[in-house]
């Protein structure tokens, strides 16, 4: 059984790569689209560093088992392509996993936004991943984030 997971999904955006980036790269902006950010209206989020740059930090805690506490830093970010971050999770479990988000023009006024996270899985847990359907689970609440943003920047 694999150790390591990828999960992407992508959408397509009538509006032009930079201004989609400019949006994306705020820790505060993907709160607004996030689905996680979203399940709890209650949750306590908290921000350091200068938002949209590396090394910003978005932190949040829940009372929501699906959201947890836990926190993202931007780690990278190559300026109308891409932003790489990682994730810390702290509850319900400690974990660590990174993902990105990217922009891809396809024409003058529409881009598409593809956003990814992955991480490792240790054994025995790897073993019950088919089962898990983490693709499915995550991918999903990625699909239905990028059709959030879409909405917003449409």
């Amino acid at each position: 059984m694999p150790r390591e997971y990828l999960i992407e999904r992508e959408v397509i955006i009538n509006k032009p790569t930079d201004s989609i980036f400019k949006y994306i790269r705020s820790l505060r902006n993907q709160n607004e689209f996030s689905i996680w950010a979203n399940i709890d209206p209650k949750m306590k989020v908290h921000y350091r560093g200068i938002d949209g740059m590396v090394g910003s930090v978005s932190s949040w805690e829940s009372s929501v088992k699906e959201v947890g506490d836990g926190e993202q830093e931007i780690t990278k970010i190559i300026e109308n392509r891409r932003l790489d971050f990682v994730l810390r999770f702290n509850k319900p479990v400690q974990d660590t996993a990174v993902g990105f988000m990217s922009t891809e023009p396809i024409s003058e006024n529409q881009t598409k936004v593809k956003w990814g996270i992955s991480g490792a899985i240790p054994y025995p847990t790897n073993i019950i991943l088919p089962i898990l359907r983490m693709d499915q689970m995550i991918g999903n609440d990625l699909q239905k984030g990028l059709e959030n943003l879409k909405d917003k920047m449409e």
